[in-house]
């Protein structure tokens, strides 16, 4: 894989941007915390009526389709993306009792880019949380001996005298390298 770049940076944060539009964070609130729907037909007949809820339902789960598709086709760095968010992994377990459902009705490839990179970001998870716990047990496995001891301070007479005795301290632009 690719290793992220100054533009992977930008696009996440114009996404943040975005994520944060007051209509969308509404959208988003909704979606995880009021919208009850598990059948399809249930979301046409009571959702898709072009209200809010239809408008809310529509941007959320767009929102994440586009993401997907993003991260999906490395536009945007996945392992990146992955770090920062969870907020994907919950939203398509709302998706996933009706979206068969939907991709009967609408087409199969509805919402497939956003289920392909919640499976990524779950095995992802998987991998960095076995590579944490290993880590901290081969931290705790070493012997009290071998741990890094912290440096004591030099004795009085052999630190260095205080700044003020020094003269002025060099200014940042003396300290770079040309």
């Amino acid at each position: 894989m690719r290793k992220p770049t100054d533009d992977d940076a930008e696009l996440m944060l114009h996404l943040y941007e975005i994520r944060r539009d007051p209509e969308l964070r509404r959208a988003r609130q909704w979606f995880l915390t009021e919208f009850k729907a598990t059948d399809w037909s249930h979301i046409k007949s009571g959702y898709l009526k072009f209200g809010d809820e239809d408008r809310w339902f529509r941007m959320t789960t767009s929102y994440w389709e586009m993401v997907g598709s993003m991260v999906n086709r490395e536009v945007l760095h996945p392992e990146m993306f992955f770090d920062h968010t969870g907020e994907d992994i919950v939203t398509w377990e709302r998706c996933k009792p009706w979206v068969a459902g939907a991709r009967a009705d609408i087409r199969p490839s509805y919402l497939f880019q956003f289920e392909r990179m919640v499976a990524a970001h779950q095995e992802y998870r998987k991998k960095v949380n076995a590579a944490v716990l290993a880590e901290r047990a081969a931290a705790e496995a070493k012997p009290a001996g071998a741990a890094v001891t912290a440096k004591r301070p030099a004795p009085a007479e052999k630190r260095a005298a205080p700044v003020a005795a020094r003269g002025a301290a060099p200014s940042r632009a003396s300290k770079r390298r040309p």
